[in-house]
């Protein structure tokens, strides 16, 4: 392997590591974004009230929390990994009890902050399915 082909791995890696939801969507700022207005719309809209309950209040950390959550799952930087540990999802939603009514709750706030941050809608779309499919595995109660 010559200094060329590192280059040209070095590159490929970055072309990757550039095509993840992450980046796609607007790395940081829009994630931070979207994070944000997901849990503006969870204090505001009364159809998310019984998701509220359940939160720590105030949200700053776990707005924060989520915030480095996401960007991992979207294939931004690891800083969720580095601070907590293995994401272990539904390990850590354990202790609370979550509905098919709480899963809806929590996809209505996503979905409806993923349509005002996202500009991309098929990949608003993808990221909203994918999702969808994450938030069902929490259910742990009817």
């Amino acid at each position: 392997m010559g200094i060329r082909d590192f280059f040209k791995t070095k590159q490929k890696s970055e072309d990757v590591k550039k095509s993840t939801p992450y980046y796609r969507i607007g790395g940081e700022e829009k994630v931070r974004a979207l994070s944000n207005t997901f849990y503006d719309i969870m204090e505001t809209d009364p159809m998310a009230k019984e998701l509220l309950a359940i939160h720590p209040q105030p949200l700053d950390r776990i707005r924060h929390v989520f915030f480095l959550y996401l960007s991992l799952w979207l294939g931004g930087p690891d800083d969720f990994q580095q601070q907590f540990g293995h994401p272990r999802l539904r390990a850590r939603h354990l202790p609370f009890t979550v509905t098919p009514v709480l899963k809806d709750q929590w996809m209505y706030c996503m979905r409806k902050a993923m349509f005002k941050t996202v500009d991309d809608m098929a990949l608003a779309q993808q990221l909203l399915q994918a999702l969808d499919q994450l938030a069902e595995h929490m259910i742990n109660s009817k």
